[in-house]
């Protein structure tokens, strides 16, 4: 079974829809949000479609609504129809649609298609990742003063809290830091050596997981914030194209609360 094959085909098919939705509402228009979260839906209806249509049997983990699924037991398939919502909103071109299976707790494969820019960046554990079929690689960048970063924060950031701190010393300790409100598309990046590492304190498993792998496969290294809990079950991570990047970087980062 290509599952990989299909990874692709679902996330197209919610991009088009993304698409088709984008062309009804015009950006920073009064109230879009119901036409937002109804492109969100389209989406997500698109590629639950197309998976359940070649395997019927197998859970689905999904942004909107679809919260139940066991990523322990069998086949998972976790979703995100529309990363970088605000993004959309605004008409900035930064957001995909992110597919990954999930096969007893380990990310099999995934897919994160940008359909502004025609990208599709695909993984499957043990045969790599690629952009458009082109083969990709983590820069190899090792030290933090020559590194390009990406950071992703919660919708309401705390001005006590650790986020501000943790940008202000890795803006200091790189060469820039950015952030651009897609967290799968900031983990591709670093797939493809355009950003060197990324760190986030407050996403979801369906934001990161075909990212995961996506970076793991171009030969980056992704670990959790806290060391121990694996980040497939607390998604606060950081990201790097190297070891030696992650321990300066980690060396840097005040931690998240448990709480969060």
């Amino acid at each position: 079974m290509n599952y990989l094959a299909c990874c692709e085909e679902a996330a197209r098919a919610g991009g088009a829809r993304l698409l088709e939705w984008r062309g009804r509402f015009q950006a920073r228009e009064k109230g879009p949000a119901d036409l937002v979260t109804e492109a969100d839906l389209a989406s997500q209806d698109a590629v639950r479609d197309v998976i359940l249509r070649q395997f019927p049997d197998h859970q689905i983990l999904a942004e909107e609504g679809l919260h139940d699924a066991r990523l322990e037991a069998g086949a998972c398939w976790v979703i995100d129809p529309l990363d970088g919502t605000t993004n959309y909103v605004h008409g900035f071109p930064c957001y995909a649609v992110s597919v990954a299976l999930v096969a007893e707790g380990k990310i099999e494969c995934g897919c994160v298609y940008d359909p502004l820019a025609e990208a599709c960046y695909t993984a499957q554990a043990g045969n790599g990742a690629h952009l458009n079929g082109d083969p990709l690689q983590v820069s190899g960048v090792r030290q933090l003063s020559e590194a390009l970063m990406a950071a992703s924060f919660a919708a309401y950031v705390d001005p006590e809290g650790p986020e501000i701190g943790n940008f202000t010393r890795v803006l200091l300790a790189s060469q820039a830091v950015r952030r651009l409100g897609s967290a799968a598309l900031n983990l591709c990046h670093v797939a493809a050596g355009q950003f060197d590492g990324f760190w986030a304190t407050d996403t979801k498993l369906w934001d990161v997981a075909a990212g995961f792998l996506i970076v793991q496969e171009a030969g980056g290294v992704v670990t959790p914030f806290d060391g121990e809990t694996p980040v497939i079950q607390r998604p606060h991570f950081i990201s790097a194209a190297t070891p030696e990047l992650e321990r300066e970087l980690r060396g840097v980062l005040d931690p998240p609360s448990a709480a969060e």
